[in-house]
């Protein structure tokens, strides 16, 4: 079957819905940053600045990239496996497992650090064992890591699993009729055409880690400079009526999303003619 390239509209009803489009990105997405960026400078240069470079802002920086190496990766990993077993094998309750696979994307992201909570908290499941051998995990970086993990738990597996199931087992079982390794196979034949659901599935999965609110929230105990990644620092500030402060850090986590499409962008004008023959395949 021929697909038809994209052309330009041409009735009125289509310019309509292209303006309508337009308008509605306009207001949901342009609007609300210029207002962030307007509010970041209505007192200037200087003031944004200094608000930036204060000690509780550096680290809630710092924290949030932390955190998001640590979790981003750990679920690049998991999100590789769980497609590569829902796609290459039938077992029993396969069905109600990829289910649970998008728990994270129906539960509130406070109920993911509730669920933390419960489990390591000082009167959790575990409390009495971590308080005894001095570990610590609610209130620590361990807490905000695994709360991001689950928050973020689907985004790369959820990519990979629909391509994969598209492009079937072919190529695999060819490589290994012709006597390669299963680490072959996956090096040389699966990962080279999962490449681009996977950059996607990673882009998506630090923008929202970066971004997370809820779950850390809960988890993190609020203390300034040590358990405050950047949505929490804006929270903070924002509460203590320093809008300034506030805004100055919205743009920084604003900009901070920008990087990951810009790296997107990127990507997709580097590899624009392989990309379109992989989306034709």
């Amino acid at each position: 079957m021929k697909v038809r390239a994209p052309e330009a509209p041409k009735s009125f009803p289509a310019f309509v819905l292209l303006a309508f489009a337009v308008l509605w990105m306009a207001l949901v997405i342009l609007l609300p940053l210029v207002n962030v960026l307007a509010e970041a400078f209505k007192q200037g240069v200087a003031p944004y600045l200094s608000s930036i470079v204060q000690p509780d802002a550096l680290s809630a920086i710092r924290l949030t990239l932390l955190v998001a190496a640590i979790a981003v990766p750990l679920n690049a990993v998991f999100g590789i496996a769980a497609a590569w077993c829902f796609t290459r094998f039938d077992f029993p309750l396969k069905g109600l497992l990829l289910s649970i696979l998008d728990l994270p994307f129906t539960i509130s992201p406070v109920i993911s650090g509730i669920v933390w909570v419960l489990l390591f908290g000082a009167h959790g499941w575990f409390g009495a064992f971590l308080q005894a051998n001095d570990i610590k995990i609610i209130y620590a970086l361990p807490g905000l890591v695994i709360a991001t993990i689950l928050v973020t738990l689907p985004f790369v597996a959820r990519e990979l699993i629909p391509l994969m199931q598209d492009q079937g087992t072919d190529e695999e079982i060819a490589a290994v009729t012709l006597g390669a390794s299963g680490w072959d196979v996956f090096f040389r034949v699966t990962l080279p055409n999962i490449k681009w659901a996977l950059t996607y599935g990673v882009l998506l999965c630090t923008a929202r880690a970066m971004g997370e609110f809820g779950a850390v929230s809960v988890v993190s105990g609020h203390i300034r400079g040590l358990t405050n990644t950047l949505p929490l620092h804006i929270e903070v500030l924002y509460n203590e009526y320093d809008s300034v402060g506030a805004f100055a850090a919205a743009t920084l986590l604003a900009g901070l999303a920008l990087v990951t499409l810009v790296l997107k962008s990127l990507l997709e004008w580097r590899f624009a003619d392989e990309l379109a023959a992989h989306r034709r395949h």
